[in-house]
């Protein structure tokens, strides 16, 4: 596996995590030391307690929108690798940067920030009616 598989392994993993409100796999993402977190509209979040309880916060919210990645782009320099992508959540475009750092062979998230953009969003294809009959 090159390295730019296994960090979107690891972005997609975040995502896999995120979705399924997975906190316990959550946790396992993130590095326990020098991390960070901007969600959309927060102030920056220092530190992995902070980083963790806002998940648990998200994670548990029954309001929260699903959240689709699209466009994951990697960008590693030795043991620091990035990876840039869009979440759409709830019709808005979000551009993401998830950061991440080799740690004992494992790629794990020091840094998350999403933040609105202008961008159009594709709609979901329209299905026919179902009383229509060709």
């Amino acid at each position: 596996m090159t390295d730019d598989d296994a960090i979107l392994a690891a972005n997609a993993a975040y995502y896999k995590a995120f979705m399924a409100g997975d906190f316990g796999q959550m946790c396992g993402l993130w590095a326990e030391e020098d991390v960070s977190c901007v969600h959309p509209g927060w102030p920056v979040l220092i530190g992995r307690q902070p980083i963790l309880e806002s998940y648990r916060s998200i994670l548990r919210n029954p309001q929260q929108e699903p959240v689709q990645q699209r466009n994951a782009t990697p960008l590693i320099s030795g043991d620091d690798g990035r990876v840039f992508c869009i979440e759409i959540v709830g019709g808005m475009a979000l551009a993401v940067t998830n950061w991440f750092r080799r740690i004992d062979g494992a790629w794990r998230m020091i840094h998350h920030q999403a933040s609105p953009i202008a961008a159009e969003i594709e709609p979901e294809p329209e299905r026919p009616p179902a009383n229509r009959l060709n």
